[in-house]
């Protein structure tokens, strides 16, 4: 009996620490600056889907006083959304070699959604590729991590 114990006690202790491993398409989440440095957007995951959001810009505010929102969205209606908390990452899946694809990247400065490919060169930069139709066409804007992921 001691050893069918023992034996149990070493399986939970080896399910607790793979459980704690850290889970390689999980590496993206966190918080990322943009290149250009006017935004700073936080990824996260829901289910099996990797998106991001706008949480910080470097000028929030317009000429105005107010709070910057989407005024180039093609959809009218959608032009007064506020661009903090804005999604402008969707529904990215980890491929596999440190890639995210099968995602999109909405550009508000154009109001352009396009197609996206996000590839970790280490654990602190990210290549951002937009692109239409192929990954060929499109162009690369390298993120930085500005925030610790939590645990």
């Amino acid at each position: 009996m001691k050893h069918k114990i023992l034996v149990f006690c070493a399986f939970l202790i080896m399910f607790k620490a793979y459980s704690q491993a850290p889970n390689e398409a999980d590496a993206i989440i966190g918080v990322w600056e943009s290149g250009n440095g006017k935004a700073r957007i936080k990824i996260d995951k829901v289910s099996d889907k990797f998106n991001g959001r706008i949480v910080w810009l470097k000028e929030p505010m317009d000429e105005a006083g107010k709070p910057k929102v989407d005024k180039n969205n093609p959809d009218e209606a959608l032009r007064n959304k506020p661009l903090l908390g804005y999604s402008m990452l969707k529904a990215f899946t980890y491929a596999g070699e440190k890639t995210w694809e099968e995602g999109t990247i909405y550009d508000p400065e154009s109001g352009s959604t396009y197609s996206c490919t996000i590839t970790m060169t280490d654990e602190n930069t990210l290549d951002v590729r937009g692109f239409i139709g192929v990954s060929l066409f499109g162009r690369t804007d390298v993120w930085k991590r500005v925030a610790i992921k939590k645990k």
